[in-house]
């Protein structure tokens, strides 16, 4: 018996949305990157984006687990310049652009490398916003 593998014309995508409001962020961000990978659907081929659209509204109201996870968790980046590291925890983040917040944790969960780059590029995120602007795409809600 031969495996399976699909050919680029033959995936279709589909359009989900997720209303992140009260859900969890690491579970939420898990499930989302299985979905924009495509490992959900009986076709899932590892060297080809076999994964649908994914939007998110309502990034800003998410929770967290654990005590104090707001302001002990730190997101690091360095400029490449010495001293150039620079930190910011969640509650600082969430202040500035949330949906940054949530758009990282799923950017991590994801593969790296150009083709995880590419998966990445289907995952649209947005705060506060009830009107999303992509009605067009006949999108379907997902309930994680």
């Amino acid at each position: 018996m031969k495996t399976y593998m699909a050919k680029a014309g033959e995936v279709e995508k589909k359009w989900y949305l997720v209303d992140a409001e009260g859900m969890t962020l690491g579970r939420m961000a898990a499930k989302i990157a299985r979905i924009l990978q495509g490992k959900h659907k009986p076709q899932y081929t590892p060297h080809l984006d076999t994964g649908d659209y994914v939007v998110v509204i309502n990034a800003d109201k998410f929770r967290l687990t654990g005590n104090s996870k707001r302001d002990v968790q730190r997101y690091y980046r360095n400029s490449g310049y010495p001293g150039g590291q620079t930190s910011l925890s969640i509650a600082e983040m969430m202040e500035k652009r949330p949906e940054k917040v949530v758009s990282l944790a799923v950017r991590r969960m994801m593969p790296k490398g150009k083709l995880g780059m590419h998966m990445f590029s289907k995952l649209k995120v947005h705060c506060e916003m009830p009107s999303h602007g992509y009605t067009a795409q006949q999108i379907a809600p997902l309930d994680l």
